[in-house]
Formats: structure tokens, sequence, C-alpha cells
């Protein structure tokens, strides 16, 4: 394959983190949409992501990871989260300013540095906005988990993902006292916490989960 390693890692950590939480394959247009580029260019790489034997796909249709496309991708989200939440917790950076970085520095930092920050850090198996770190071995632990949108109302629970893709929603969400592992109440279009009650737009239910 004539694509940087960079490159093919972004598609295959993109196709993954796609459906994590959600059950929806993944489409070329769509996976154009995240990536930001071009249709055209993203149709040209799946099929070579597909003769590398990293993903299967139907022509307009779903793309699927293969067990080797998991494999390479489990491993570009584990440096991923661990190096975001090592720049949170020993860099000082706060949780809406590391996801730049860490797109950065996960396709250069060494398996042993790597493996360094993950016991510094206690083996941590969730980043600063709930996702789960895959271990080293490639396993991960999944909470079950719904999101805010979808959610009954009068649901109790802890959240246990934000989103990170909106990172002014981040800082929102912080100012009103609603980090990872906040215990709240679903609550007509807002939240209850504690004995505050929080109002959120749209785009803040499609962002949170709950514990189920």
């Amino acid at each position: 394959m004539k694509q940087s390693k960079p490159v093919v890692e972004d598609y295959l950590k993109c196709i993954y983190a796609h459906t994590e939480w959600q059950s929806d394959a993944i489409t070329p247009s769509a996976l154009a949409s995240r990536l930001g580029l071009a249709p055209s260019t993203v149709t040209e790489m799946v099929k070579k992501l597909a003769a590398a034997g990293l993903v299967t796909h139907v022509r307009y249709g779903a793309i699927t990871l293969t067990e080797a496309g998991v494999s390479a991708a489990v491993a570009v989200v584990r440096r991923h989260r661990l190096v975001e939440t090592w720049l949170v917790r020993e860099m000082g950076y706060s949780w809406d300013a590391v996801h730049d970085e860490a797109e950065v520095l996960e396709h250069a930092i060494s398996d042993r540095l790597l493996a360094s920050i993950d016991e510094r850090l206690g083996f941590p198996d969730r980043d600063p906005h709930g996702d789960p770190i895959p271990a080293a071995d490639g396993s991960v632990r999944r909470e079950k988990a719904v999101l805010l949108a979808d959610a009954d109302a009068g649901h109790v629970g802890s959240i246990v993902r934000i989103s990170d893709r909106d990172p002014s929603l981040l800082r929102e969400l912080e100012a009103s006292g609603i980090d990872v592992g906040t215990t709240v109440a679903l609550n007509g279009d807002g939240l209850t916490v504690g004995s505050k009650r929080i109002s959120l737009a749209a785009p803040a239910r499609t962002a949170i989960w709950l514990s189920a």
C-alpha cells in the first residue's frame, strides 16, 4: 500500500470509533465527512485498505474492519487515548485541548514510551472523555451505556462518556459541572445534578452517554 502509516491509521481509527458507541456501520460518505476529505479520495483509500485486508466494503455501502483491521485500529486508539490521558494528568492540558495534540503524537510515540506512560498513569482503562483505553493485549472493557437522547425520562445514572468532537461543548459542560462520572437524572430537556437543574441543547444530548 503506497500510503503513509499515519494516513492508514487515521482511517482505521475513524472507522473503529464510528461503531464503538452505536451499531450502524460507517459509509464512504460518512467517513469522508468525519475525515474532512473529498468522497472520491475516501473511495480510493477504502479500495486500498480492502486490498490490504484491513476492511471489507460494499460499493456505496457499509465499510467494516476485518480482524486485522480491528487489531490495527485498536493499537492506534490505545496510543491516542493514553496520550490524551497523559496530557491531562501529567502535562496540565484541559480535556477540550488534548485531541489535536494526541492526533499528532499517536503516530510518533514508541511502544516503549507508551508502556512507560501506561505504567506511570496506573494502567488507566478510560481516557478523560470516558472512552475505553484498550489494554496492551488489545482487549477492551466497555460499560453498558445509553445515549442521553435515547434515555427514558427520569433515567438516573452516571455519565459514562462525553464525545470530544466539539471542544466548545466540552467547555460548556465543564462550566456547568458536568463531567465523566457525574451522577445525573434526566429531567425533560435537561439534567438534574444534585439539586441543580441544567438545560441542554440538542448537541449535548447527542454527545453524552449514561450508565444503563
